[in-house]
């Protein structure tokens, strides 16, 4: 393939552009400027992309895969931008952490170009972000889940397999809607606690004194509370209402084991850690 486009030059566009550059995957790697964002200049001279878009339209006809890699609010307008210019032979793929939105999204913008979408969410993330965040290696035997539709070109899904595999990952399918539903519950409510803890310390009086007493279960706890905001306020809410439905049964965990302390129910409240601990004892030892 000739050319790939790059909305989004962060933490997974800027991995991307990096390990594609490596194993010369493409002839020229192109990075969108964000309007306001960090200027990508300097990641023209150290090779990360070989150049910044000046003439998008034309950037678009002549991409042969274009990589959408905004936070997910963004999505549907650069849909918009993409659709009147994109070429039939061009893929284009996500990388958002939701998918039935940005599915509906494609359909509604694409229109007859549908067939050349593929939702795809890398789990390869981390709290930090920005392009110099972007790492070799980021998508290294990790999973990248594709989220296709009946209408998804099958040549154009096989080549979009091909390049994450190329990149290191190891390709798994999903229904969007299921999708969603599991990364509410094992990726979006964590980080939304996460928030809540940190948010909770700052709102004490002796806030600086808890933080300088923080030790390395608070720090592993909460590290992912370092995370973009704008990324999880836009995932919040695009999936809201699988994790309002988790947020809900968070809560009657909570409310449970309240109860119990209050109850000074010694046997049920350890009975209980002890099912958790055990949970998370086998499974850290098969991963």
């Amino acid at each position: 393939m000739n050319n790939l486009l790059i909305f989004g030059v962060g933490l997974i566009g800027g991995s991307i552009a990096l390990e594609s550059q490596k194993k010369q995957m493409f002839n020229q790697v192109i990075g969108v400027q964000r309007e306001g964002g960090t200027s990508l200049s300097s990641f023209v001279s150290n090779g990360m992309i070989d150049r910044i878009s000046e003439d998008l339209n034309k950037d678009i006809k002549q991409a042969d895969f274009i990589v959408i890699a905004t936070p997910v609010a963004q999505i549907e307008n650069i849909l918009k931008i993409i659709a009147p210019s994109l070429s039939q032979r061009t893929i284009v793929i996500d990388v958002g952490s939701t998918k039935s939105n940005i599915m509906h999204f494609a359909k509604k913008e694409l229109k007859e170009k549908f067939s050349q979408f593929v939702g795809c969410h890398p789990i390869a993330g981390s709290e930090q972000h920005g392009p110099s965040a972007a790492k070799i290696n980021l998508f290294k035997n990790r999973d990248i889940i594709l989220t296709p539709e009946n209408e998804t070109d099958p040549n154009k899904l096989e080549l979009t397999s091909k390049f994450w595999k190329d990149l290191g990952g190891i390709i798994k399918t999903m229904r969007p809607l299921e999708h969603d539903q599991i990364f509410s519950t094992i990726s979006h409510i964590p980080h939304l606690i996460a928030y809540n803890m940190v948010n909770l310390i700052a709102g004490k009086s002796n806030t600086d004194t808890l933080l300088k007493f923080a030790a390395s279960g608070f720090k592993d706890f909460s590290r992912i509370a370092g995370s973009s905001p704008e990324v999880w306020k836009d995932i919040s809410l695009a999936n809201k209402v699988a994790i309002l439905n988790d947020l809900d049964l968070f809560v009657k965990e909570i409310n449970k084991t309240a109860l119990l302390i209050k109850n000074e129910d010694y046997i049920a409240l350890e009975k209980y850690f002890d099912v958790a601990s055990k949970i998370r004892k086998n499974w850290s030892e098969k991963n």
